[in-house]
């Protein structure tokens, strides 16, 4: 199979080490990878502050670069919801259904695609998984707290492959951090205080990093956790399941 990555701003401009692990990741499982050099934003941000015509041209770039794959995958369950729900190109109804079908966030991609059954990393720490709404919600990679229903994680699962880890178990584990992306500063003070609610239950549960699929919310809960000057780290998933994290 042929596989498109994607890669968000926010791992472009901020984390490029979950890019590289991302990749190295899909390539130790013999994945064609290939990385369009001409992608840019997929349009969430415009979307998302109720300017959706203003990402037209996004969605026209996102179909030119990835038509052509047989599966996209990206480190980010928030960009990849936005793709398959918002992606929009009145030109190439086909290729917006292609693209809407096979784009997959990556721990999602891991376990329903390549339905991975063994990792070859290690990660002798405790840890905290914190998922994102967009994830959780919207690509059903974790089972909701407030629903009877059976318990799963799709992240959770490929964390349990690593050798070493000790997974924590957090009061509210799907409580939304407070980032929301452009909420976050329309919404400042609320967000901080969310996001400092976050934190906390890692850090009274021992936490010595929290991982999750997201880079927005982990960059939330980084820079309160500076600002806190408190010991305990953050980190993508993609680093983790990568085995190479230092």
């Amino acid at each position: 199979m042929k596989v498109g990555l994607f890669i968000p701003c926010y791992i472009d401009q901020f984390y490029p080490q979950v890019a590289v692990a991302t990749l190295q990741l899909l390539e130790k499982f013999g994945l064609d990878v290939e990385y369009p050099m001409q992608q840019t934003c997929c349009g969430q941000p415009m979307a998302n502050s109720g300017f959706g015509a203003a990402s037209a041209g996004c969605d026209t770039l996102f179909v030119q670069n990835f038509a052509a794959y047989d599966y996209i995958v990206a480190p980010s369950g928030s960009c990849v919801l936005h793709i398959k729900e918002h992606l929009h190109v009145d030109k190439d109804p086909e290729a917006v259904s292609h693209i809407r079908n096979r784009i997959y966030e990556l721990c999602e991609f891991l376990t329903d695609v390549v339905q991975v059954k063994e990792l070859v990393a290690n990660f002798p720490h405790k840890v905290g998984f914190h998922i994102g709404c967009h994830g959780q919600r919207g690509l059903h990679l974790a089972q909701m707290s407030e629903l009877v229903a059976p318990d799963f994680s799709k992240p959770g699962y490929l964390l349990g492959l690593v050798q070493g880890i000790e997974l924590i178990e957090l009061s509210r584990k799907d409580e939304c951090c407070g980032f929301g992306g452009t909420f976050c500063v329309s919404e400042a003070a609320v967000s901080a205080k969310m996001g400092q609610d976050r934190v906390q239950d890692h850090v009274e549960h021992g936490a010595e990093y929290i991982t999750g699929t997201d880079t927005s919310c982990l960059m939330h809960l980084e820079g309160i956790l500076r600002r806190q000057k408190r010991p305990v780290k953050v980190v993508h998933i993609a680093e983790i399941l990568n085995g190479q994290y230092e």
